[in-house]
Parts: C-alpha cells; structure tokens; sequence
C-alpha cells in the first residue's frame, strides 16, 4: 500500500501537490478563517410627489437628470467612494474594527494602510448592487462583529440620503439664487419706465395722448362733416340767390369758420416745428410698450421664481428604506463548503489537464 502511495507520488507528482493545496486550503476555509457578520439593506430613491408647473427654470435651462436609475446610479457611487470611506472611519474607527480582527488573509495588515490601499479594502468589505429590474439598491456589509455591521449600513444610509439631499439642494440654490439676482434687476428696471411714463405724462399734461389724438381725428371728422354739408347748402343757394345775400353770406362764414377750425385741430396734429400731439403721441407708445414688456418680464420672473422653489421641494430625494439593516444573528461569510468545493473542483480539473499534456508529451517521446 505505502510502496504504492510512493509510486504514484514519484509517476504523478501534481497529484499529490493538487491534493496537498485542497488539503491545506480546505482546513483554511473550514478551521483557520473566522467568521464575518453580514448586515444587509435595500433601499429606493423617492422623491416627494408636487404637481410640476408649466412654467419653471427647468423648462427653460432643460431637465437634469435620466431619472431614478440614474440617482440610484450616484448614490451607489457615493456609497463606494473615498470620501464615505473617509466618513465611515471617522465615525465607527473603521481601521481598527478590520486592522484587529480577522485571520491573516482577511484582515487589514497595516492600520496605518495609505487611502488607496485601504478603499481596495473597503471594496471587498461593501458591496453595492443595482436591481434595474426593481430600481433598488441592495446593500451588503460584512464585518467581524453584528454591532459593527449594524452600525456601518445604518450610516451608509443615513450619509447616503443627506448627500442625495445636498446635491438637490445646492442646484436648486443656484437656480434661485439666479433668479433672485435677476429679479432685482427687473424690479429696477421696471420702476425706471414706469418713473419715465408717469413723468412724460405729467410734463405734457395727458394721461394718455393717444386717447387725445383719437378724439381730435373724431372731432375733425365731425367738423370735415359739417363743412361738406354747408357747401352743398351754399352750392344749393347760390343757384338761385344772390351772392350778396344775407342767407348765402351766413353761409359762407360757417363755411369759414369750419375750416379754420379743422386747420386748427389739424395743426395740434402735426406741425413741423414740434410739439404736436402726433410725436407726444408716438414717443408715449414707446415709452408704454418699454413699461408694459418690463412689467410683462418681472411678472414672468415671478412666477419662475416661485416654481423654482417648487422645484427644489421636488429635487428632495428620500431614501425609502424597503428592508431596514440587518442586525445579523448568526455569521453567513465566509461560504466554508462553497469556496473550498470550487477549490477543489478547480484545482483537479488543472491537475487533470496537467496530466493529458504528460501523456502527450509521454507518447511523442515513444
């Protein structure tokens, strides 16, 4: 039997290595390795739901954002990044937790390990998956004690939403912080025309010259009216009486005085020195349109103004907590029989291997 053993060993030396490194790696996994508690969340990203207005900042500088899949994508991110590594060693002492417990091949080896080297080591601690199906974050802490696992998720969840909350909060702050900029210089520039419109008016006397040139057009038009109905009654009269008479004389005084009187209206029209109802007239309307389309504009940025504060209501991101952490009672990592099982299924599929390419070899020396 030993003399057996021995020839084997000599004839198939990978064998006995391959069978030597099961050995060595299944007592590691089932005697030497210690045990990790496994604390685990899931979580969803909601936000509050507000009736979103027609008109708002985002409309205009265009939505942020491809939905919750994407804030679910960041908060993954900053779940697994430097700074929440530094945040969580801070607060729980993370590199003492993993730098004292643990077997030699688990551990944290140096305490004092540079921040990269200990990121790489957080990364096989906390894992972070997105279910695109279900639009959820499943999160899975393992640590050498359930407290400590505990403890580490809850604030991974507690970081995670204030941060969501902040990056919301600090876009909204620009967009109203913009506005209220741009406000101002509305609110100024509207009292200015209205200060220019209300001092024209008073300069010139008229509340409203537009309304003075329509009712002098009126006026002529009555006067042009009864001008043409007393030269009929002169045309009339004059076929049959006298030039001298009194009748056609009246007549011809009326017909005078008509157009005097339109030259007269006519001339607060228009003159070429100035001054006439038709300029006033023409630079009110200006003056009018400026006043109306600042006010038409500080309305509007009102009421963006307003929505955008609407808005960073609805950029509040909450993080709804589907499955609260876990307090493990019992530790699930490491997976003795399943991690030594591949092992070992591995390991003698390449002794086996190893072993057709010695036959090969074998016969092609023969």
């Amino acid at each position: 039997m030993q003399r057996s053993f021995r020839h084997f060993i000599k004839t198939s030396p990978h064998w006995a290595v391959a069978f030597i490194a099961i050995a060595l790696v299944s007592f590691y996994w089932f005697v030497w390795a210690e045990d990790r508690y496994v604390s685990r969340a899931t979580v969803v990203l909601e936000s509050p739901q507000l009736a979103t207005p027609e008109f708002s900042l985002s409309s205009i500088m265009g939505s942020g954002g491809g939905g919750n899949t994407h804030d679910l994508l960041l908060l993954r991110e900053h779940l697994l990044s430097v700074d929440m590594l530094r945040l969580l060693d801070e607060e729980l002492n993370l590199r003492e937790h993993y730098s004292e417990n643990g077997d030699i091949f688990a551990k944290l080896l140096n305490r004092d390990a540079p921040i990269e080297d200990l990121h790489k080591y957080y990364l096989r601690r906390v894992e972070v998956e997105l279910d695109e199906y279900a639009g959820v974050l499943n999160i899975h802490v393992q640590a050498y004690t359930p407290e400590f696992a505990h403890d580490m998720t809850t604030l991974l969840l507690e970081a995670g939403e204030e941060h969501m909350n902040g990056m919301g909060h600090r876009l909204a702050d620009e967009q109203v912080k913009f506005l209220e900029q741009q406000m101002v210089r509305l609110d100024e520039r509207f009292k200015e025309t209205r200060a220019a419109l209300l001092e024209f008016q008073n300069e010139h006397g008229l509340v409203s010259p537009t309304s003075t040139v329509e009712s002098i057009n009126q006026v002529v038009a009555t006067l042009e009216a009864d001008l043409a109905r007393f030269q009929a009654q002169r045309n009339a009269l004059a076929s049959y009486q006298s030039t001298q008479s009194a009748q056609l004389r009246d007549v011809e005084r009326n017909i005078n005085a008509l157009r005097d009187q339109i030259v007269e209206q006519r001339d607060r029209l228009a003159q070429a020195a100035g001054g006439s109802l038709n300029s006033i007239s023409a630079e009110y309307e200006t003056l009018e349109l400026q006043a109306q389309f600042a006010q038409e504009t500080y309305s509007s940025a009102l009421a963006a103004l307003e929505n955008t504060r609407l808005e960073a209501a609805r950029q509040l991101k909450q993080v709804s907590v589907l499955q609260s952490p876990l307090f493990p009672e019992y530790p699930t990592d490491p997976n003795r029989l399943y991690n030594s099982s591949v092992f070992a299924i591995i390991t003698i599929f390449l002794a086996f291997i190893f072993s057709m390419l010695m036959m090969i070899i074998k016969d092609h020396r023969d």
